[in-house]
């Protein structure tokens, strides 16, 4: 018999989470999180699904029935969108300015349908022109996928423009949500986006582990009228809704789907329930003004900015490294004698680039002070 590996239990330091995510986690999620389960099917717990249900669609701002949390991490929440919606042999315009639009057209060809890439530069927002060149040259396109909120880059999309375009050209939009759901204004029904998709541990600053997701009435026609199967049985929603929501199944009970992650959707409903008590607009704002403060900061210690201010997300940071300094270095004493923890480049940003984030609870004055303070004196 293998013999029973001698271990003490993990107690990890606290962290002040500044990077890409996740974010830090609200203490009042943490606590929820640690409340007693109960039954995924207990009548209780189908009660708080009903309220998460219209937190998320407050945070989204949708009236959207097809309106719940994915039981993965954003990822999940992107492949959802795509399994459910595109068939194979379909084609789909794709925006492509840093990793996740990337990531968007190898879901797009996983599932069998052609993927028209339209690219931009990294760190600038996708091009309006660009789009509407790409749908006039394929009309045959069935959909418009594009991240609101590049967390690659730090570059913040225009989802209304976009939406409109799709709207034109009678495309469906696919939009990835992960990093702008609840720090910067986002209005699903207002600009017409019809799958949309985010991740629990960024400006929700809840644990990692779950995807909120909505469809609009056309995206859940198109899914109704699908001549092939969904591809993954897991994240089908045509069976998921059926646990969401009682209009399926015997009687309207909630039919058995999989075991969700009852703790996790405790800490869920928890911090959405702390981000409508707080209220959109007030969070949208408060993002904005302590981006201020960092900007500020960061431009007297001379670092310079990926993003143009214009086009900027105020909850992802991207900065270069300045001229001969050590990236990991850097990142390794922030963690070692801060307990600060920012973020690395990705794809064509990486080790030229840092990625700070003020995200959900993170995004507040101390966390900013801490942040420079610790960099000035780090880059001495």
């Amino acid at each position: 018999m293998l013999a029973a590996p001698k271990v003490t239990p993990f107690n990890p330091p606290r962290r002040v989470l500044m990077g890409p995510g996740p974010s830090d986690v609200y203490p009042e999620v943490l606590a929820a999180q640690a409340r007693p389960t109960i039954g995924h099917l207990d009548p209780l717990f189908v009660g708080m699904m009903d309220e998460l249900k219209s937190l998320i669609q407050y945070a989204f701002q949708t009236e959207n029935a097809m309106t719940l949390a994915v039981s993965a991490p954003g990822s999940a929440g992107m492949e959802t969108c795509f399994v459910n919606l595109v068939e194979p042999g379909e084609k789909v315009i794709v925006c492509r300015n840093g990793v996740f639009g990337e990531r968007m057209r190898q879901n797009v060809e996983r599932v069998g349908a052609t993927a028209v890439v339209v690219d931009n530069e990294w760190g600038t927002p996708v091009s309006l022109s660009d789009v509407e060149a790409a749908l006039k040259a394929h009309p045959d396109a069935k959909f418009l996928a594009f991240v609101h909120a590049e967390t690659s880059t730090g570059a913040l999309s225009d989802a209304k423009g976009l939406c409109q375009l799709a709207k034109a050209h009678d495309c469906l939009s696919i939009v990835d949500a992960v990093t702008s759901l609840g720090g910067v204004e986002l209005r699903v029904d207002e600009w017409g986006i019809d799958a949309i998709y985010s991740g629990s541990q960024k400006c929700l600053s809840c644990v990692p582990g779950l995807s909120p997701v909505s469809f609009s009435p056309a995206a859940v026609e198109k899914l109704k009228a699908r001549k092939t199967p969904v591809q993954s049985w897991f994240l089908d929603q045509s069976l998921v809704m059926g646990y969401w929501s009682g209009d399926q199944g015997a009687g309207g009970k909630r039919s058995y789907h999989h075991t969700a992650p009852v703790n996790a959707l405790y800490a869920l409903h928890e911090s959405l329930r702390l981000l409508a008590e707080e209220g959109l607009e007030n969070a949208w704002a408060r993002h904005h003004s302590m981006h201020a403060l960092l900007r500020d900061g960061l431009e007297n210690l001379g670092l310079k900015f990926v993003v143009e201010e214009g086009s900027r997300l105020p909850q992802l940071n991207a900065v270069y490294i300045p001229e001969g300094v050590d990236d990991g270095a850097v990142r390794k004493q922030l963690l070692e004698n801060y307990n600060l923890e920012i973020g690395a480049g990705l794809g064509a940003l990486a080790g030229k680039a840092w990625r700070i984030g003020l995200m959900g609870f993170g995004a507040r004055r101390e966390n900013v002070a801490l942040c420079l303070r610790a960099l000035e004196e780090v880059l001495r």
